[in-house]
């Protein structure tokens, strides 16, 4: 017999393979060997309008009037905002804008300072 890894999922020792995929029968997992080996391929990697890499802590700067969804106000081009966080989602970056309050903003529409 072969020795192919368990489960990830259910730690099962029934595993086969499929082409590329090995397929676990009792909880239907499919998984690859180079997702098993422990390569990081999920974490993503955000960039700013230029191509700059953003990290958590960043200052950015906003590169176009944005409105604000259920409010009147716009954001300015221009507007700095301070020690952003990046989450996961459609709106990649978590922030606090000064005389505005909480924001989730997309990366495409930022720079970084």
């Amino acid at each position: 017999m072969s020795n192919l890894p368990n489960c990830p999922k259910c730690n099962s020792e029934y595993t086969y393979e499929d082409g590329s995929l090995l397929i676990c029968p009792e909880c239907a997992h499919e998984w690859t060997l180079a997702s098993e080996s422990g390569d990081s391929e999920d974490q993503k990697v955000i960039k700013d309008a230029n191509g700059n890499v953003l990290s958590d802590g960043d200052s950015v700067t906003i590169i176009k009037d944005l409105k604000v969804k259920g409010s009147s106000s716009v954001l300015k081009i221009g507007t700095k905002v301070k020690n952003i966080r990046l989450v996961d989602g459609d709106h990649d970056i978590d922030c606090k804008i000064d005389g505005f309050g909480a924001m989730k903003l997309k990366s495409e529409f930022v720079k970084k300072i």
